[in-house]
C-alpha cells in the first residue's frame, strides 16, 4: 500500500480537488491518502469559505483516509513555514510520498530551483538587492535565480517550499505534481474546472458556481468575507499602544497602518492604501490577520510544533493509524496549555464572529470524525 501525503484549504472544494485525488487513485489505486488541512483561515490570511469541520466531512467523502489539522498558527504565515509543518506532520505519519499541483508540471525545475535556493551563498543577498532596487518579490527571486523558465506561480511557488522541506525533513520522501490545469489569477473562465479564487469572486457577484463543484460540497458554502471583521480590526489598529509587537508588523508599516485606517472602509481598500512593493498583498492580508487575532512575535517565537491532531478518518486510515500510533513521536493530544492549542480556538471564535456560526465546539471537543467506509 502506497502512502501518500497531501496538503490542502479547500476554500473551497471544487473539480479541481475532486481532479487531484482521482488522478491519485487512478495512479496508485491502493494508496492510503493522509490530508494536512489548513482550517478556517487560509495562507494567505483570508478567511475560509468552509469550516472546518464541513472540510474534514467532505474530504472523507472524497478518497481522503486520514486527515491532520495543520494549526492556525503555522498555516496562516509564509510558504516555507506552511510547507514545514506540514510536511513535519506527513513525515509522522510514514508518508512515502507527497504529490501536489503544478503549473509548470515539472519537478526537475522545481527541484533545480531548490538546489540554488538552499546552495547558492549569495542567493539570499541577490533577492534582498532586487528588492532594494524597487522590484517586487517575485521579480527579485526570479532575477536572483537567474533562471529562464517561469516559476513564478502560486502552486510552484508553493511546490518548491514543499521540496525544501523535504530536503530539512526526510529526504527519502519522493515528490510528484500534477498538472494543474486551470490559472490561480483567472476570475472569469467558466469551465468545468476554475480555481477556488474563481468560484470565491462568482459567489460575490452572485453568480451560481454548482458546477464547478461537487454536489455535496454546495449545502456547506458559506457567502463571507474578510470584511465582516473590519470593524473589529479598526478597533485594534486605533487602540492597541503598540502594533509592532504583533508577527509580520514590521519595518515600520504600522505607521502606514494608522496613516490609512480611518480612510479605508473594507480589507481590501486597506491593503491597497498601505501595500508597498516589498509588502505584497498576501502579506499584509496575513499581517491584518495577526493583528486581530493578536499573535505577537514573542509568542510565534516561543511556538513549537508540539502535538498531532487527527482531525478524521475512514476505516482504512483508523487501521494505519492504530498501526503506527506508538511510533510518531507528537503527542496526539492537544496540549491545552500550548499556543498552538489556544490560537486554534481563537482562530476558531474568530471564524465564529466573522461568520455568525456556530461551531458547535468542534475544536474544544477534540473528537475525530469516523467515517464508515
Amino acid at each position: 500500500m502506497h502512502i501518500i501525503g497531501i496538503i490542502a484549504e479547500y476554500n473551497p472544494f471544487h473539480n479541481g480537488h475532486l481532479y487531484h485525488l482521482n488522478k491519485i487513485k487512478e495512479k496508485y489505486p491502493d494508496s492510503l491518502i493522509i490530508l494536512i488541512l489548513n482550517g478556517y483561515f487560509t495562507e494567505r490570511g483570508n478567511i475560509s469559505i468552509l469550516s472546518k469541520e464541513d472540510k474534514v466531512n467532505i474530504s472523507l467523502n472524497h478518497n481522503c483516509d486520514i486527515v491532520l489539522e495543520l494549526p492556525f498558527i503555522f498555516g496562516t504565515q509564509s510558504a516555507d513555514i506552511f510547507a514545514y509543518t506540514s510536511l513535519k506532520l506527513l513525515n509522522e505519519l510514514k508518508v512515502e510520498r507527497i504529490i501536489f499541483g503544478s503549473e509548470s508540471n515539472n519537478i526537475d525545475l522545481l527541484n533545480k530551483v531548490v538546489d540554488i535556493e538552499l546552495n547558492d551563498p549569495n542567493y539570499e543577498d541577490n533577492v534582498k538587492k532586487y528588492l532594494d532596487e524597487g522590484l517586487n518579490y517575485p521579480t527579485a527571486m526570479k532575477k536572483a535565480l537567474n533562471i529562464e523558465e517561469d516559476i513564478n506561480n502560486p502552486n510552484d511557488l508553493l511546490g518548491i517550499s514543499y521540496l525544501k522541506a523535504i530536503r530539512k525533513i526526510n529526504p527519502s520522501i519522493i515528490a510528484e505534481t500534477i498538472k494543474r490545469t486551470n490559472d490561480y489569477h483567472d476570475t472569469s473562465s467558466t469551465d468545468d474546472i476554475i480555481s477556488a479564487t474563481n468560484i470565491r469572486e462568482k459567489l460575490k457577484n452572485n453568480e451560481p458556481i454548482d458546477k464547478y463543484l461537487p454536489s455535496d460540497v454546495l449545502p456547506y458554502i458559506k457567502d463571507i468575507s474578510n470584511d465582516n471583521l473590519f470593524n473589529l480590526l479598526k478597533f485594534k489598529i486605533l487602540t492597541d499602544q503598540d502594533l509592532s509587537i504583533y508577527l509580520d508588523v514590521d519595518e515600520g508599516i504600522e505607521y502606514r497602518l494608522l496613516k490609512y485606517i480611518n480612510e479605508s472602509h473594507n480589507f481590501d481598500e486597506l491593503i491597497s492604501n498601505v501595500k508597498t512593493k516589498r509588502y505584497t498583498y498576501n502579506k499584509i492580508n496575513r499581517m491584518l490577520l495577526h493583528i486581530l487575532i493578536g499573535l505577537t512575535k514573542e509568542d510565534n517565537k516561543h511556538t513549537t510544533l508540539d502535538y498531532l491532531k487527527i482531525l478524521g478518518f475512514n476505516q482504512q486510515g483508523q487501521e494505519y493509524l492504530n498501526k503506527v500510533k506508538k511510533d510518531i513521536s507528537l503527542s496526539l493530544t492537544p496540549n491545552k496549555d500550548s499556543n498552538v492549542y489556544k490560537y486554534e480556538l481563537k482562530a476558531a471564535y474568530l471564524f465564529e464572529q466573522a461568520t455568525k456560526q456556530n461551531l458547535n465546539n468542534f475544536d474544544n471537543k477534540n473528537i475525530p470524525i469516523k467515517k464508515d467506509s
